[in-house]
């Protein structure tokens, strides 16, 4: 059921609140999953961790490195000289935004890097990620790309002829 009338907006302030809210949680989960693996993994079992073990954490860090900052360079807020705010940043609870993909990337990796305390063969679950990446790419580049439609690529004078045609046959049979 969709609302009748427009969509509510949000103004800048409430954007740059939401932020500092949306950016505090996934630092909170960045960090939780982190100690969760560290103890776990380095601190408990840390005589039976292996190459693989520290690999997997310096990847996680990368990442989530790489995603708190985009997340956090996209939600830069702008204040005017006297303190006032001039722009909240860019909407990081916006559906459909590239805000929402980086968000999942943390997901991913959280959930991955936690369940990997149990097994390391749930890193193979981090797949997911360029195979969601290479499924937007095709549903939004390729695919239309692929399947466009070529009756652009006739003329727009024969266009015109065959629509004369049309309309004097229509002519004829009234």
């Amino acid at each position: 059921f969709q609302p009748k009338g427009k969509a509510a907006t949000k103004g800048k302030k409430q954007i740059y609140e939401e932020n500092k809210e949306t950016l505090t949680f996934y630092l909170r989960i960045i960090l939780g999953a982190t100690a969760l693996y560290g103890a776990v993994n380095l601190g408990i079992f840390y005589s039976s961790s292996t190459f693989w073990t520290w690999a997997s954490l310096i990847f996680s860090v990368i990442i989530y490195v790489g995603a708190y900052r985009s997340m956090r360079s996209m939600a830069q807020p702008s204040f005017s000289e006297d303190g006032s705010l001039l722009d909240g940043g860019i909407d990081l609870n916006m559906e459909q935004g590239m805000a929402e993909h980086i968000k999942d990337i943390v997901l991913l990796t959280a959930i991955v890097q936690v369940l990997s305390c149990f097994t390391m063969y749930v890193w193979y679950f981090w797949l997911l990620a360029p195979g969601r990446a290479l499924y937007l790419l095709w549903i939004n580049v390729l695919g239309p790309w692929f399947t466009a439609d070529s009756s652009d690529a006739v003329p727009q004078e024969q266009n015109e002829k065959r629509q004369r045609r049309q309309e004097r046959r229509q002519m004829k049979r009234f």
